[in-house]
């Protein structure tokens, strides 16, 4: 990549990024009420539950096909907006907790319509319209693609961004919910890099049909979650 590609990466990942990202916990915070995760330890085995068994094998497969369908892939073809709205249908599809769904396209259509202050974009803009127009939910992973795509940042890069990102995210709400320190979550990063490689390279020869995320107890959770009395979380 561009010096500016790398630059454009970084801006993604950047945890300060207004997107709403901050107030999105995916079911942590339900973990934490029921005494299921309790330090560090218990956090990074979650967290691995997370990239292995829904990043890997849906978020991130979504996320390459609509940064395909933004670039025109590896052969230059023609943009294919269609395929980045069918990425973004497929995973919702394949999302089943209400909350989820809802975090991903409330950051998502964030995330797409800062891209598009910040520049003019035709693909973006003609992608934003399936979105307003009721066509496309407007997933957070879809939109990555799609903006990382524009922005030069090659496929892998924006999953490993994505990766990055979503564990970043959700150790900043568990230093909310939990005694953890800077140290501890600095180490969780450290140790879950193997993991996100992992999930990064398991997305890479997966089709939209091929998308099977499976963590029932996070989705449990996640259910469980929705009705609770007190959330300090939307998810």
């Amino acid at each position: 990549m561009s010096d500016e590609s790398t630059l454009a990466a970084l801006r993604l990942a950047d945890s300060a990024l207004p997107v709403g990202t901050d107030s999105v916990s995916y079911g942590l915070e339900q973990f934490v009420a029921e005494d299921r995760v309790e330090d560090a330890e218990d956090l990074r085995a979650l967290l691995e539950t997370y990239l292995r068994r829904q990043l890997g094998v849906a978020d991130l497969v979504a996320l390459r096909v609509a940064h395909e369908g933004a670039t025109g892939g590896e052969d230059g073809t023609e943009d294919d907006v269609d395929a980045v709205v069918a990425a973004d249908r497929r995973l919702s599809a394949t999302t089943l907790t209400a909350e989820f769904r809802e975090s991903s396209t409330r950051t998502g259509e964030r995330l797409l319509s800062l891209q598009r202050e910040l520049r003019d974009d035709t693909v973006l803009d003609e992608y934003a319209a399936a979105v307003e127009a009721g066509d496309a939910p407007g997933n957070h992973a879809v939109v990555l693609g799609a903006v990382a795509g524009r922005d030069g940042v090659d496929a892998d890069e924006a999953c490993l961004v994505a990766c990055h990102g979503f564990v970043t995210g959700l150790l900043g709400a568990a230093q909310r919910l939990l005694r953890l320190g800077h140290t501890d979550v600095q180490r969780t990063v450290d140790e879950l890099r193997p993991v996100m490689t992992t999930a990064v390279e398991d997305s890479a020869d997966r089709s939209l049909d091929e998308m099977e995320p499976f963590a029932p107890l996070v989705d449990v959770a996640s259910a469980d979650h929705e009705r609770a009395d007190r959330r300090l979380f939307v998810s």
